[in-house]
């Protein structure tokens, strides 16, 4: 069982900095009052709102948990809305969670500061007639057990949370989920268990696999952030989750990271997901999921900004409002009729594109193209040249990458999956982390990048001049430690390469190979005269994920070979939208 392969270390108490005005543990009820604001600087209530505070829920094993509970105030019945994260269920109004919102460039007074983080706003949906719910998982502060990082185990405990709200005698029995990150990921877990009372999800960039996601992206051990999650998350009075240990105890694939990834196929709940092209922690896995999940009803909708800005922009929330109103309250508000699929085309000068509507993501109007690599011209070309030209960078050198270019003619637009299928060689070395990075330049050959977020101040430009990935968009980047490119055929599309991860294949001297690299999905724009380079490398190329995270860096050693033509015909697919 992989609950005998979880190691844990003891949790510790709530930071100073963790907490809000809401955290003490204090059971009881009371009315906060339309116009109440738990502090100045924050959104008043603008109906009365039952507050329910450390509420106890207990489990299918006995464990006792807490949640706070907001509702409109009087007697009728309402649906409710469940926000489930480690984060603490107070902490809307921390120095930390206010630190992130100026860090981004979200004023306090966008929400109530009864949220939790990354979730729906009381203020908001109570005043729409839902309740909202904040529970303190297992293992989290009050609650008690012992705490799990992203697991299976969040999902069953979230299905009896769910079961035990649909039965109190203030809700209608319709329960949905929301909430980005943390709390969209979660969502994975929990509607893969079919609560009876689930009646939809809005799962709003998240992680769907912790192996490949957070932990081992292309196999690498890059646990930065991971490691953020650990020491800065998951307070309580039990114990957490060891995922850094485990993450050194087994580099491959077993039935501990299996039951880090949801059934995708048991999930068929309506389910409105929201993804973006720029988000480096979230991206594959919110598409990954939003492709496998089996609910016959699903839409996707896919931003140009940065997760917390979209989340909490008020005609986003109407939206969602639609979406819900039609699930939960069964509300006729046509919201079928939404188009199943709006995208965005970036365009990295000022000139995104929201809201195109199609009925698939690709659209259909998209053929995946074959650019390949000319090492000698190092540029990309329709036709594969007749040679085998290899080019190559010593891993210690500057530079220890290469490039190839392509310029567009015509205005051209890029909708969906690319990849990189590579022929490599490693000398002097039996492996090779490799990194590379599809990149937009203007017309005079000058790199594009654009912010995610409304913070564009000095210190923005600083922490994102080399990492701090989720603030500013760069290009679309991937990775693949090249001993675990095996793949698995199941799960394998021409365009969406999966690797199995659950073995090592070294490479022997004079062994070319032939690896594809899995690559975050765009929407880009490329005006005439533009052009498009593609760099391989050896270094990370983007920097961390977050600001404040140690940088993963490749173990590399020796000279990388990319072969290029012939009988080695390394390219990069890219999905060109027709004109």
């Amino acid at each position: 069982m992989s609950d005998d392969l979880k190691m844990y270390i003891p949790s510790g108490p709530l930071p100073a900095l963790r907490t809000g005005l809401l955290t003490a543990f204090e059971p009881g009820t009371r009315t906060l009052e339309a116009g109440f604001q738990v502090a100045p600087q924050f959104r008043p209530l603008p109906v009365d709102v039952v507050f329910e505070r450390d509420v106890e829920i207990t489990l299918r094993d006995g464990v006792t948990i807490h949640a706070d509970i907001f509702r409109p105030a009087g007697t009728d019945k309402v649906p409710v809305i469940v926000a489930y994260s480690p984060y603490g269920k107070g902490q809307g109004t921390s120095g930390s969670v206010m630190g992130i919102f100026g860090l981004v460039g979200i004023p306090n007074s966008v929400v109530s500061g009864l949220e939790k983080f990354e979730g729906p706003d009381p203020a908001f949906w109570c005043a729409q007639g839902y309740a909202v719910c904040h529970p303190d998982g297992r293992g989290i502060l009050e609650s008690e057990g012992d705490s799990v990082l992203w697991d299976r185990q969040d999902g069953r405990d979230a299905y009896e949370i769910i079961e035990w709200l649909a039965e109190q005698d203030w809700c209608d029995g319709k329960v949905g989920m929301s909430g980005t990150s943390y709390l969209a990921a979660t969502q994975w877990f929990t509607a893969a268990e079919q609560p009876p009372h689930l009646a939809a999800i809005n799962p709003w960039e998240g992680v769907s696999d912790v192996y490949r996601d957070l932990v081992l992206r292309g196999g690498m051990p890059d646990t930065g952030f991971a490691r953020t999650l650990q020491e800065g998350s998951f307070f309580g009075t039990g114990q957490k989750e060891d995922i850094l240990s485990e993450v050194a105890k087994y580099p491959l694939i077993n039935e501990l990271w299996e039951n880090k990834i949801p059934e995708f196929d048991r999930i068929t709940v309506p389910a409105y997901v929201v993804a973006s092209y720029s988000n480096t922690l979230h991206c594959i896995g919110t598409f990954r999921a939003w492709r496998r999940i089996a609910s016959a009803e699903k839409w996707l909708r896919i931003h140009n900004s940065q997760e917390w800005p979209d989340y909490y922009d008020q005609a986003n929330q109407d939206d969602l409002l639609r979406f819900f109103d039609h699930y939960l309250k069964g509300v006729q508000n046509d919201w079928e009729q939404t188009p199943r699929v709006r995208y965005s085309v970036l365009d990295l000068e000022g000139g995104d594109e929201i809201a195109v509507a199609a009925d698939q993501f690709p659209p259909s109007d998209v053929t995946s193209t074959r650019y390949y690599l000319d090492g000698r011209t190092r540029t990309l070309t329709a036709d594969a040249s007749a040679d085998d030209v290899p080019v190559s960078y010593a891993v210690a050198a500057n530079p220890n990458a290469v490039s190839f270019i392509t310029r567009f003619e015509e205005e051209t637009v890029l909708v969906g999956y690319p990849k990189a299928h590579l022929w490599v060689e490693a000398r002097d070395s039996d492996d090779m982390d490799l990194f590379v990075l599809i990149q937009k330049l203007d017309r005079f050959g000058t790199p594009l990048q654009s912010f995610t977020t409304p913070n564009h101040s000095a210190m923005a430009h600083d922490i994102t001049d080399h990492g701090a990935t989720v603030l500013l968009y760069k290009g679309a980047d991937g990775r693949l430690r090249v001993s675990t490119r095996h793949l698995d055929e199941n799960l394998s599309t021409d365009d969406v390469p999966a690797h199995t991860f659950d073995r090592v294949e070294k490479l022997s001297p004079g062994e070319i190979v032939e690896i594809d690299v899995e690559l975050p999905p765009i929407g880009l724009r490329f005006y005439p005269g533009e052009e498009l380079r593609f760099i391989i490398s050896s270094r990370n190329l983007l920097g961390t994920l977050m600001p404040g995270m140690p940088e993963y860096a490749g173990a590399n050693s020796g000279q990388h070979v990319i072969h290029t033509g012939g009988e080695h015909a390394s390219y990069l697919q890219l999905p060109v939208r027709a004109r």
